[in-house]
């Protein structure tokens, strides 16, 4: 009789190559998350945005309740729609027009940045897988939009994560050239970044997406380099050269590097004027970060000696999956602090199973509505998640200049 395990290897072993096997677990995987897919988002299979409630509003523009009721009673807004117990429900398309309603009278209202202000592009960025880069980089480029930023979200990892969650499938629904790569490529068929860009059903967050296409830009450019007759193989000004033609669109460029420090990870540095390091607080992580920082140093000098305009605005380190009451997480977490100081940002993403249930939806803290999960752990969630991408949003504001 055959155990689990020589089952397994009886079945693999029957197939003629493992390709093969792979190719078809690919296909079965692919054809169950279309499944899943159509089964939470009918019938386009579309992500559409909640509404958000008056209470919510109010927080989100810094005004009270009242405030926001005179406002509506003034009629100078479309009426929003009622829900149970005749409550208004908002679009985030609303809440953009409220603040600019009230930025007329209150120019503080107006979070995008002057003319003066130079476009910020913060990248994510750690080579360990699981450190929360996607987690981190989607909430924030939502918290910036629900508080009046233009954004635009670049997915550099080839495994899409953040396509993912922002309501994509992205073996499915992309063709060639609609990832980053159409736009850094070396070849005749580079496209304009502008038309790479898609709109996402979270009103004022654009979207690059990616998936394994981006791959190609890790083999093209060894052999770019190798070329002595190409003069344009300067692999690390491309993804800033891509951002500078879209650059007067946005505020803020929010980019989630891939698990490596590969070229377009590299890419991604030389573009930023921002960077925010996910690290979790525990000891192995705080190992693997310290070769992190060692080889992105070293890549850093190399292609600034080979002509890279490298100007960051901050470093930021980012505490995620935090558990505050774990006693080793905590002395991890105070080392780092004592190490980088200011560095570290204040605020921790706590680890919580409020972010682990969004996520089965598919969806994040900012979509997904309070009623839907336990009402405090989503009040922890949301609050540790708050005041993380609020330190980020001062950070922004302090390198243009503005009063925090």
């Amino acid at each position: 009789m055959l155990t689990a395990v020589d089952a397994t290897a009886a079945e693999i072993t029957a197939q003629p190559f493992m390709d093969d096997l792979i190719a078809k677990n690919a296909q079965a995987l692919s054809g169950q998350l279309t499944t899943l897919m159509n089964r939470l988002f009918p019938p386009q299979s579309q992500k559409t945005l909640r509404h958000f409630s008056g209470g919510e509003v109010a927080r989100i523009l810094g005004i009270t309740d009242g405030y926001l009721r005179q406002m509506m009673l003034a009629g100078d807004f479309v009426e929003p729609e009622k829900g149970t117990a005749g409550r208004r429900l908002y679009t985030l398309r609303q809440i953009h027009e409220i603040r600019d309603r009230l930025g007329r009278a209150k120019p503080a209202y107006i979070r995008r940045r002057s003319g003066q202000e130079h476009l910020q592009v913060v990248a994510v960025t750690n080579f360990k897988g699981g450190s929360g880069k996607t987690t981190t980089s989607t909430h924030l480029a939502q918290y910036l939009v629900l508080h009046g930023y233009r954004v635009l979200a670049i997915d550099l990892d080839p495994q899409a994560s953040m396509s993912s969650l922002l309501g994509l499938q992205p073996e499915l629904d992309q063709s060639e050239n609609q990832t980053l790569y159409g736009a850094i490529r070396y070849d005749e068929k580079q496209v304009p970044l502008s038309s790479i860009i898609r709109p996402t059903y979270f009103t004022g967050l654009n979207l690059v997406s990616g998936n394994l296409e981006l791959m190609e830009f890790e083999h093209d450019t060894p052999r770019m380099l190798a070329d002595k007759k190409n003069h344009d193989a300067l692999f690390f000004a491309r993804v800033a050269r891509a951002i500078a033609t879209v650059e007067k669109d946005y505020d803020v460029v929010v980019i989630d590097c891939p698990p490596q420090l590969g070229f377009l990870t590299l890419g991604a540095l030389c573009a930023a004027t921002g960077i925010v390091i996910t690290i979790n607080s525990q000891m192995l992580d705080v190992a693997s970060m310290a070769q992190f920082l060692t080889m992105a140093a070293g890549l850093l000098s190399v292609v600034r000696a080979a002509g890279a305009d490298l100007k960051y605005d901050f470093l930021r380190y980012a505490i995620t999956r935090f558990e505050p009451n774990d006693g080793p997480q905590a002395q991890v977490a105070a080392f780092l602090r004592n190490l980088f100081g200011e560095l570290v940002l204040t605020n921790a993403m706590l680890k919580s199973t409020a972010i682990s249930d969004a996520g089965l939806l598919k969806q994040t803290l900012y979509e997904i509505s309070r009623d839907q999960l336990n009402k405090q752990t989503y009040d922890r969630a949301m609050e540790s998640m708050d005041t993380l991408n609020g330190e980020i949003e001062m950070t922004i504001r302090r390198a243009w200049g503005r009063a925090a």
